[in-house]
């Protein structure tokens, strides 16, 4: 068997596309918000969800949701939710590397792309630039494994 026959019946993950699926900003105060300085109080929430368009091609949607309260002037200054997407060709993977592939791998590839996103847009709306700090996708994935394990026990 040639090298390339090997190749394509061993394992495969590649990231076909990658797209912002949904996006929903709202700036109510806006106006109000521009007046004071600015002192923001900010929530995020992230979330990672995958589901399997066919054998081996798998959607993965990263989401964040982030809010601000501007504490000088205590007025709601934004919400954001974005929702990245991308579409993984994966295949020749047990079960457990999968699942990890997903919860992990594919959402750690996608982060920079969802991090541009909430930047630019937050720009876009006169807000000062928020650069999503750094997350350990590996770690995120073992403690929802974890908590999954513990609640099945």
């Amino acid at each position: 068997m040639s090298q390339a026959e090997q190749a394509n019946n061993g394992p495969h993950f590649s990231m076909q596309k990658i797209y912002i699926k949904r996006t929903d900003y709202e700036a109510p105060n806006a106006a109000t918000v521009f007046r004071d300085d600015w002192k923001p109080e900010i929530a995020l929430d992230m979330d990672i969800k995958s589901n399997t368009i066919e054998e081996g091609r798998y959607e993965v949607l990263l989401t964040v949701s982030i809010k601000a309260h501007n504490t000088s002037s205590n007025i709601g200054a934004f919400k954001l939710v974005v929702e990245q997407a991308a579409l993984f060709m994966i295949s020749g993977f047990s079960k457990e590397h999968l699942e990890e592939a997903l919860g992990s791998a594919c959402p750690a590839i996608m982060f920079p792309y969802l991090r541009e996103t909430v930047d630019h847009m937050l720009i876009k709306g006169g807000f000062p630039p928020l650069m999503l700090a750094p997350v350990n996708f590996d770690a995120l994935y073992q403690e929802k494994k974890a908590a999954k394990e513990e609640k099945t026990n």
